[in-house]
């Protein structure tokens, strides 16, 4: 990712029109932030990889939600 695309990341973080995934597990139990995404097709293009991660660490029960808002840390709880 470039200087340029981080950027707009965070540009669009700041004014609340990014996307981002909410990732919730039972087992630990946690919440977790995925994000920013400047489009909701770039989310949903990079979420599998990350919902895989979260399985292969041992976490059970996942869910999430996909939104479009700002957020700041933490972005695990």
């Amino acid at each position: 990712m470039g200087p340029l695309t981080r950027a707009l990341r965070s540009l669009g973080n700041t004014f609340g029109i990014a996307w981002w995934a909410r990732v919730e597990t039972d087992s630990p139990e946690g919440v977790y932030w995925f994000g920013p995404f400047l489009t909701r097709k770039s989310l949903k293009g990079h979420l599998p990889v990350f919902m895989e991660t979260l399985a292969r660490e041992g976490c059970a029960s996942v869910d999430h939600s996909v939104i479009r808002c700002r957020r700041g840390e933490p972005l695990t709880i």
